[in-house]
């Protein structure tokens, strides 16, 4: 866990895989006007990473737990990817520590969902087996926009470096995934979810493509859709800057309405 700033609290949840270090970016931003906490998943960073099975409930109630740890009573969430889907369980399972919820490159899951592209699912298991710094040059790019990682390679190094200055071991991934899988069959009703959203996604995201971000806003109650135009599933890395003045004003808004 990482945390910068005073003021209104904001819990960060990264997707499979990822850890806090995806965050910094915009912690930066928010540590202007607000507490930012970025979490560590289980399985990732530097929390536990006990055998599987994992579950997006048991993540979603891990991050209540971290929420009652450092006595906060509710927090504006962030979630990309996996952690959108444990933004959304918590805000079902936990509503009253949610106010308010920002949901990047994520989706409700269900028979409606569009599934990961088959050409990603396969680059993901093709590399499987190896260990963790192979695994991440080999299948991150494909969380880019196309050509983002040769025109921003030195942007690409950073990232890889710091995704592996505490790499998820392969079992953990494995636990992860499967507990995505599992969500991704089940879905999550967003009609039940009433926190205000922003829904961000990227148009060339490959690995949780753009309709189901668009599926998600319309379904959910309180919510709008920001269109990050030729973005990947990593939009948020892509353009920081600008990731960062969108949430630093949508929180504005959503407390100001409160």
């Amino acid at each position: 866990m990482e945390e910068a700033g005073v003021g209104a609290p904001v819990l960060l949840l990264p997707g499979l895989g990822y850890a806090a270090w995806c965050w910094r970016e915009a912690m930066g931003g928010l540590a202007l006007h607000r507490r930012a906490i970025a979490l560590d998943n289980r399985g990732t960073g530097r929390s536990d990473k006990p055998p599987g099975p994992y579950s997006i409930g048991q993540l979603a109630d891990d991050a209540a737990g971290v929420l009652d740890a450092l006595g906060v009573p509710a927090a504006h969430v962030v979630g990309h990817s996996m952690g959108g889907y444990v933004a959304l369980t918590l805000a079902r399972r936990h509503p009253a520590k949610t106010l308010s919820l920002v949901l990047v490159a994520t989706s409700a899951g269900g028979p409606q969902a569009l599934p990961v592209p088959p050409q990603t699912l396969a680059s993901w298991q093709s590399a499987a087996h190896l260990p963790p710094h192979e695994y991440a040059r080999r299948t991150m790019p494909l969380s880019y926009a196309p050509g983002w990682v040769e025109t921003h390679s030195d942007s690409f190094e950073g990232h890889l470096g710091a995704r592996l200055k505490y790499p998820t071991p392969p079992q953990a991934w494995a636990a992860q995934f499967a507990a995505c899988q599992a969500y991704l069959d089940e879905g999550i009703p967003p009609a039940g979810i009433h926190a205000p959203t922003l829904v961000v996604h990227g148009t060339a995201d490959r690995v949780v493509p753009f309709e189901n971000g668009r599926r998600l806003a319309a379904a959910l109650p309180r919510a709008r859709l920001v269109t990050f135009e030729g973005g990947g599933h990593l939009c948020f890395l892509e353009k920081p800057a600008e990731f960062s003045r969108l949430l630093a004003d949508e929180l504005t808004t959503f407390e100001e309405k409160r």
